[in-house]
């Protein structure tokens, strides 16, 4: 792994402690937090089952020794690492870095998610990254993605994720994910719930017309006799 040694040093410490939080707010506005936590779980739940995990807003320390040395994506995939959440993410214990991160950007944090981050995460090897600016503030087509090409991150594109073997696209102030092989949106968490809804409606609805069903087969019976006969 390709790592400068101007923001990986190269000397350890004796090993200090890793905070997992430093109090600040996980996002600027709740249309920010929300595009983080709904990216998050989808992700989650698509990767369900396999040897991976998705971690929000967490500390990922890339220097061992450095504690000061972090960096908090919004959202982050790891690879071939087991899966369930972490209080925080040591590059160094788990022996891989991430392979995609999304950042929900903002005027705000535009200078750092165009500049240190995206410099860090190119010296991580960190396959893609993804900004993706809810509101539009100054991203105007609000979702913009990097893949790194040998040493340094290319513009996306196609709006794919190769990692993920996801297509990705704006839906409003989310992100929506389609799976490449059969083009099945993955549901956000609300869309998720109204699919139960429907279907437990469906459920009764069913029942109900067989109850109806067996109620007039039964008044048959009794005016007719037995249909067997």
């Amino acid at each position: 792994m390709r790592l400068m040694t101007s923001i990986i040093p190269i000397v350890k410490q004796s090993q200090p402690g890793y905070p997992s939080s430093d109090g600040e707010p996980v996002a600027e506005t709740y249309t920010h937090l929300y595009a983080i936590l709904t990216t998050l779980e989808v992700l989650r739940q698509y990767l369900q089952g396999r040897q991976a995990t998705v971690l929000g807003n967490q500390f990922l320390y890339y220097a061992q020794g450095f504690p000061k040395l972090r960096v908090a994506p919004d959202v982050m995939v790891i690879f071939d690492v087991a899966p369930g959440g972490r209080d925080n993410y040591k590059i160094w214990e788990e022996g891989k870095v991430p392979s995609v991160i999304f950042e929900i950007t903002s005027p705000g944090t535009k200078n750092q998610d165009t500049d240190s981050k995206k410099t860090l995460y190119e010296q991580l090897e960190v396959k893609e990254y993804w900004l993706f600016d809810p509101k539009g503030e100054w991203i105007e087509e609000k979702l913009r993605g990097y893949r790194l090409q040998k040493d340094s991150y290319e513009l996306i594109t196609n709006s794919c994720s190769e990692p993920l073997q996801l297509r990705l696209a704006v839906e409003d102030e989310l992100i929506g994910f389609y799976r490449e092989d059969t083009g099945e949106k993955l549901l956000i968490p609300d869309e998720l719930v109204a699919k139960v809804q429907e279907a437990e409606k469906r459920a009764m609805q069913a029942e109900e017309r067989a109850t109806q069903a067996e109620e007039l087969l039964s008044r048959y019976r009794e005016q007719f006799g037995d249909l067997s006969d």
